[in-house]
């Protein structure tokens, strides 16, 4: 173990046995070092560690060091960085180290189901994988190949499926580079290092990994393709294993019997289901459309009539308000009407709260008119000299907003030269 001399960081000072802890209990270590990191963090150095840093594609082991929550890990220049909290509750001396051991498993059966997966895309294919990503949600390893045909996917999957049910030992072994060349891996190792850590798959696959990974292959449980998309010129294939695939068929399960009850079809043909039901929403849709087209038309030219029916030396004004309609349909009547009449219309849809103003009456300007009023009513809004529009927090004010309309007539929105 080395320590800081002269105030110089010596490296190596934590011993690793995160490859080797894989239980919940709690383990006994000693803070060696605390200092301030970013965004008010604290840095934690460990005599020894049961927490895996990010790496290799895998994130971040998680758990307590004497229950205060483990944000990070991370390896710098050699040295394993544990990330807190600022706090005043650790101190240099013994320590408590929990372990999350849910996660940890989570990410060991990805880990180990990727490098199975990659090695037989590459056998069945012969294309290598590029890159991989373990994320929270998401598990995707980029595949140097333009697409991967579906009945492709299904073979690698049951191909994966056999050796998992094989139960094939993962053997881990440890070499220096002038070494390696004994192995047949299926891509070059980093460079730069003393010892090169190389995971097995008995009789399927070697790679140089610093990952977490299991003992079997029976370990992993099930493994599912979820998609093959192009990417960059690649396939990004995405996929689940081990528990969380688990716990996403549970909740698919639970969606589809929702939608099986809602359809009144089997679970089996939930698919089929929403196909028809979508087939009969785009009918529906249609007719729908026709109808209010129609219904559009007959209310402009009610409009109209209105319109047509006022002898005023002020400008004609239309104000009505609409029980029913929304504010969409509020809206094509009055572009519907303003194009057709040389008048004002003030449209009001009581359903929506919400007022319309059109105008194609030439030098009149509904801000001048409508602007006051609005804000005397508590209403909000905005718009141009021939369209403005508004909402209120109540009927009530939208109600008074039109009244006063009503009853105070046009000649200060009537611009004179």
């Amino acid at each position: 173990m080395l320590f800081i001399i002269k105030g110089m960081l010596l490296k190596n000072r934590t011993e690793r046995l995160f490859y080797d802890y894989t239980s919940a209990n709690p383990f006994s270590a000693g803070i060696l070092e605390l200092r301030p990191g970013n965004d008010g963090t604290t840095q934690v150095i460990l005599d020894k560690t049961i927490f895996y840093p990010e790496g290799g594609g895998q994130p971040a082991d998680r758990g307590m060091i004497n229950g205060v929550p483990l944000l990070d890990v991370q390896e710098k220049n050699g040295e394993i960085v544990h990330l807190v909290k600022d706090t005043n509750v650790l101190g240099e001396g013994s320590a408590e180290l929990i372990l999350d051991y849910r996660r940890r498993r989570d990410l060991t059966q990805l880990h180990t189901g990727q490098h199975l997966l990659s090695s037989v895309i590459l056998r069945m294919t012969g294309a290598p994988t590029v890159s991989m990503h373990l994320g929270d949600e998401t598990c995707t390893i980029d595949v140097n190949t333009p697409e991967m045909s579906g009945e492709t996917i299904l073979a690698v999957e049951d191909a994966v499926a056999g050796v998992i049910e094989e139960n094939r030992p993962v053997i881990i072994h440890f070499c220096p580079p002038e070494d390696i060349s004994s192995f047949p891996l299926r891509k070059v190792p980093p460079g730069g290092e003393e010892i090169i850590r190389v995971v097995e798959i008995e009789g399927c696959d070697f790679v140089a990994c610093c990952g977490t990974h299991l003992k079997t292959t029976a370990e992993i449980g099930l493994l599912r393709v979820l998609s093959a998309e192009k990417y960059k010129g690649m396939t990004r294939v995405s996929f689940l294993a081990g528990h969380r695939l688990l716990l996403d068929s549970r909740s698919l399960r639970q969606n589809a019997v929702i939608v099986s009850r809602a359809l009144s079809v089997p679970i089996n043909e939930t698919g089929k289901g929403i196909l028809e039901f979508l087939e009969k929403s785009t009918q529906i849709e249609k007719r729908l459309k026709t109808f209010s087209e129609k219904a559009v038309k007959e209310k402009t030219e009610v409009l109209l009539k209105k319109a047509g029916e006022k002898d005023s030396s002020e400008p004609v004004t239309i104000i009505e308000s609409y029980a029913e309609e929304d504010i969409n349909e509020v809206l094509n009547i009055g572009k519907a009407a303003q194009k057709q009449c040389p008048a004002v219309f003030i449209l009001a849809s009581e359903q929506s709260l919400k007022f319309a103003a059109y105008s194609s009456v030439k030098d009149f300007d509904l801000r001048v008119f409508l602007k006051g009023e609005l804000e005397k009513q508590g209403g909000r809004g905005g718009g141009g000299s021939a369209f403005f529009q508004g909402s209120f927090g109540s009927k009530e004010a939208m109600n008074a907003f039109l009244s006063r309309l009503a009853a105070g007539g046009f000649s200060g929105g009537h611009l004179s030269d």
